[in-house]
């Protein structure tokens, strides 16, 4: 693949759509999204996925790059290729592509999107949904067409994509540099699988819909069994743990140290919870 040329930095584009003559603008105008992000769509046999993808800037096929696959909630469920961006999924779509987080830790983001009424995985049989097979095949597409180190491809997710992560941990065993979660649950049918990857959860104590006592039996489970888990718990808080996740200090300095098949030498902090109980 050739090289490519460094691109404009996508907020100076975005300033410059600001100041376009009001006659200029139509329907078809871009977002800052359209800049920053990649609109594609991925053809299935049978079926089609969006998907975002945001390629670092002044990407080079001579260097290898990590790779984060990013698996939204509920609400950004459609077949838009928008709302996985946006709501409540816009926090952590855009936190991986911040100038600040790609200065230290340049990686592409890939983003998919569930169609509406549909999930990414069921947590009660640890089987991966049409859907989130058709992200892996999306995600396969993207390691051919660029240059992506196989051994830093990192999956993460909230709600219903921490569903999926769960999911992905036990059935593409073997694939993955390490894990972030939150508010999310499963019953586990391989923790050998979950245990070869360094992971991170996130819960909060108040989570109507993932009962924080589930995830401390979950996390126990994996600590019986030695798994590299990361456990942050947070007091008087719902399920919406991503408004403090991500304003974790240690966050991308612990995702920017795992790599596939390492020692999980490097993590920061004890990962232990928050005193809450």
């Amino acid at each position: 693949m050739q090289r490519m040329r460094p691109r404009p930095h996508i907020f100076g584009a975005f300033l410059l759509l600001l100041f376009l003559p009001q006659g200029i603008a139509t329907a078809n105008e871009p977002t800052n999204d359209d800049i920053a992000f990649r609109k594609e769509v991925y053809v299935g046999k049978k079926d089609r996925l969006p998907y975002r993808l945001f390629v670092p800037l002044g990407y080079e096929a001579t260097r290898k790059y990590p790779l984060l696959l990013w698996l939204h909630g509920t609400d950004g469920r459609g077949n838009d290729n928008v709302r996985q961006l946006t709501h409540e999924n816009q926090l952590a779509a855009h936190f991986w592509i911040s100038e600040e987080v790609q200065l230290k830790f340049p990686m592409f983001v890939l983003a998919p999107q569930c169609p509406t009424g549909q999930d990414w995985a069921e947590p009660e049989f640890n089987q991966p949904s049409k859907w989130l097979t058709l992200a892996m095949e999306a995600l396969a597409k993207v390691q051919k067409d660029f240059s992506i180190d196989r051994d830093r491809v990192y999956v993460a997710g909230q709600s219903m994509g921490g569903l999926a992560v769960w999911s992905l941990l036990q059935n593409y065993r073997g694939k993955w540099a390490a894990a972030i979660i939150m508010s999310a649950y499963d019953t586990f049918s391989d923790i050998p699988a979950i245990g070869e990857v360094p992971l991170w959860v996130f819960q909060g104590d108040d989570d109507e819909s993932v009962p924080v006592t589930m995830v401390r039996s979950m996390m126990a489970q994996l600590k019986k069994a030695h798994a590299k888990v990361r456990y942050t718990e947070y007091h008087r808080m719902n399920r919406e743990v991503w408004n403090k996740a991500f304003a974790e200090p240690d966050l991308l300095p612990w995702l920017s140290a795992q790599k596939r098949g390492a020692p999980t030498g490097g993590q920061v902090g004890s990962g232990a919870a928050p005193s809450s109980r």
